[in-house]
């Protein structure tokens, strides 16, 4: 058995930040079982991303390359990281919950005799794995009670992509014995979004919006805070749903998973599905007339008070300090 092993995800030659983020739960899981932590980059071309990798405090990072990696696809992706696992028997498989991981990793754990404990939120003691259950409004903890190895994918926003510690391992590379023959499906163009596209995950200060702004009209008072901050603007389903913003900015379990330096609710009253989606941020701020409003539960500063008043002053506040 060789430890834990964490797949790491690269998007134009560079690591996803959920890949760091799986990294850190990596490298909290070593810690709990003593364990050594170490990382595989599957793709065709992987030098880059595994240089970025191995300056991290891992014990080995394998280039797992082969050309049929070079697009994605679920039977390349389950044929070579099943390869590697057969060779490297590992305790724990960390996976980062990507669109790309929940097509393959259920499969690749099938085909290894073991079940996948995905979308983890928290690693305890055990150690033990908490998820989500009923759109969050209820936790389920888990524990791995068979002899191989543990597969396990963690939820996006969870764990902090800075919180991972440097170091330096040794880089390898493992070459699969895949025929193209074995691949099914051909990839079509890679899919690209619009100039506007909004990537909320990756930034580092977010403003949100609830329906404490009462109308669309008032929508830019909480845009200029946004903006004397440097932050993005966010906002809860509602104000998505009214068509307000556009769903890409929507923050909660049925938008975008965030995990900021700071948040900043401005007239959200903090609905389960709002709060399970930006629990990951370091500096919660909150605003809201109601002071028994959910989200002061999850708030580091509370600041209660009707948000016309507060947020005009606040963005003055904000701009004086930045001269």
């Amino acid at each position: 058995m060789s430890g834990v092993w964490v797949v790491v995800e690269e998007r134009d030659g560079r690591v996803s930040r959920i890949s760091w983020e799986a990294v850190a739960a990596g490298q909290r899981l070593a810690k709990l079982t003593g364990l050594t932590v170490n990382a595989v980059v599957p793709g065709a071309e992987t030098t880059a991303p595994a240089a970025e990798v191995a300056v991290k405090a891992l014990g080995r990072v394998v280039r797992l390359e082969h050309p049929l990696l070079a697009a994605y696809t679920a039977d390349g992706f389950l044929l070579a990281l099943q390869q590697f696992f057969a060779a490297e028997q590992p305790e724990y498989a960390v996976f980062p919950h990507s669109y790309q991981v929940r097509d393959y990793a259920p499969a690749l754990a099938a085909r290894l005799g073991e079940a996948l404990i995905g979308d983890v939120t928290a690693i305890g003691v055990g150690p033990e794995f908490t998820r989500q259950l009923m759109q969050g409004r209820l936790n389920g903890v888990y524990r791995h009670m068979g002899g191989g190895a543990c597969f396990v994918s963690v939820q996006a926003g969870a764990f902090r992509a800075d919180a991972v510690e440097d170091g330096s391992a040794e880089v390898s590379v493992f070459s699969p014995a895949i025929e193209a023959a074995q691949i099914r499906t051909r990839p079509g163009e890679r899919y690209r979004g619009s100039a506007q596209t909004v990537d909320l995950g990756s930034a580092q200060r977010i403003v949100s919006v609830g329906r404490g702004i009462k109308e669309a009209e008032n929508i830019p008072l909480v845009q200029e805070l946004a903006t004397a901050l440097g932050a993005e603007l966010g906002a809860s389903r509602p104000i998505c749903d009214n068509g307000w913003l556009a769903a890409e900015r929507q923050v909660g379990s049925s938008g975008q998973m965030v995990a900021p330096k700071l948040y900043l609710a401005v007239g959200i009253s903090g609905a389960i599905q709002h709060l399970v989606g930006m629990k990951g941020s370091q500096c919660v701020v909150a605003i809201n007339k109601d002071p028994g409003a959910p989200i002061f539960e999850v708030a580091d500063y509370g600041i209660v008070g009707d948000l016309f008043e507060v947020v005009p002053a606040l963005t003055e506040a904000v701009r004086a300090a930045k001269g």
